[in-house]
């Protein structure tokens, strides 16, 4: 088996506020893993992702990232774009390299690189306030990707965009992940996009969060529309909807 890039061992996270968001979490990501986190509002997905990224601590139990996490290793795109209005898409993507310490041309040319990889090569010198919803979040991915992470976490990062948006980010989302093999985990509410994109989707039940199931989706990639219209995808996605009611029902 590949080696496991994140592991949560029996995690638990408690808010000052006494909210339990999550109690007893196991989970283990494998190296080249796309898994997905399904499950309702407040079932504790975003608490989970945070955990792994570092951004917030665990109450109990053990949150283990293959060589510490160092800084580069893991990529984090928001629910929202979360990019600097006053700054060009070339110097938004810039930022984390320029902040570790890399030299401008080379981090200039990384910088380019990476949002040509999301289809933007030509709107470096482009402001947040001139770009659309989509080019927004290609800007997100494409920072969170410059540092070349082995870890990639994703926040729903396309639940505010239209459904043609939405598809074009996935299926261009699985071409970047096919050709630089990265670690994802990604949080999402819909059954029909963790189907498409994942291997596996970790489904989560609310109140507190934990894990109720673990299911793989059996389909082989590269996946496309003939997937998405499938009698295979469609059998996938009843499977998922009915692990998702248990879930709810939990």
């Amino acid at each position: 088996m590949p080696a496991a890039v994140v592991t949560l061992q029996g995690v638990s996270k408690r808010y000052a506020n006494g909210t339990l968001a999550v109690r007893g979490v196991d989970l283990s990501v494998q190296r080249g893993d796309f898994v997905s986190l399904l499950g309702p509002s407040g079932c504790g997905k975003s608490t989970v992702l945070r955990m792994m990224a570092g951004l917030i601590a665990p109450s109990s139990g053990r949150v283990e990232v293959a060589g510490g996490g160092e800084t580069g290793d893991i990529g984090f795109v928001f629910q929202e774009p979360t990019l600097m209005p006053w700054a060009s898409a070339l110097k938004n993507v810039m930022l984390p390299l320029r902040l570790a310490g890399t030299a401008r041309g080379e981090a200039e040319r990384r910088a380019r690189a990476a949002l040509a990889s999301v289809g933007l090569a030509g709107f470096e010198s482009s402001y947040p306030r001139a770009l659309s919803g989509g080019m927004k979040m290609r800007v997100s991915i494409a920072r969170a990707l410059v540092t070349r992470p082995r870890l990639l976490l994703m926040d729903e990062p396309f639940a505010a965009l239209d459904e043609i948006t939405r598809h074009k980010l996935n299926n261009d989302l699985l071409t970047l992940w096919e050709a630089e093999r990265f670690t994802a985990v990604f949080v999402t509410h819909s059954v029909f996009e963790s189907v498409y994109l994942s291997r596996r989707i970790v489904v989560m039940a609310a109140r507190p969060g934990r894990v109720v199931e673990d299911l793989a989706v059996e389909a082989p990639y590269p996946r496309g529309e003939a997937f998405r219209t499938s009698a295979d995808y469609a059998a996938h996605c009843r499977d998922i909807s009915h692990a998702l009611d248990r879930a709810m029902g939990a």
